[in-house]
C-alpha cells in the first residue's frame, strides 16, 4: 500500500519554513521524495531496492537563495558539490514540471 506524507522544510532554529516543502512517496518496493520551492519541483530522489536517482529541474534547481538552502538541505550537500554532482552525472537535469509550468 503507497502512503504519501508532505512537510514543510525548518529552519535552522527549528521553525516551519513556508513554500519549501518535502513530499515523499513511499510503497514497498520504492520511495521517491520531492522537493518542492514556491509551488514548483525543484528536485526528485527515487530509491529502490538496488538502485537509486537523483534528478534536479534544469530551469528551478538554482531559482533562489532560499530554494538553494533548502535544496542543499534535501540533498545533504553544499552548493559546490551539487554543481559538481550535475557536471558529472550523479544528478540529472531534467524538466520535473512539464505539467506544471511551462
Amino acid at each position: 500500500m503507497a502512503q504519501i506524507n508532505a512537510r514543510n522544510c525548518e529552519s535552522s532554529n527549528g521553525n516551519r519554513v513556508p513554500n519549501q516543502i518535502i513530499i515523499n512517496y513511499n510503497t514497498p518496493k520504492k520511495h521517491i521524495s520531492f522537493f518542492q520551492s514556491y509551488g514548483v519541483i525543484v528536485a526528485k530522489y527515487t530509491s529502490t531496492r538496488t538502485s537509486f536517482k537523483t534528478e534536479l529541474d534544469k530551469r528551478y534547481w538554482n531559482y533562489s537563495r532560499t530554494t538553494s538552502t533548502y535544496l542543499n538541505k534535501f540533498l545533504g550537500a553544499t552548493s559546490a558539490e551539487v554543481k559538481e554532482n550535475i557536471k558529472n552525472g550523479r544528478y540529472t537535469l531534467t524538466n520535473l514540471n512539464k505539467e506544471v509550468r511551462q
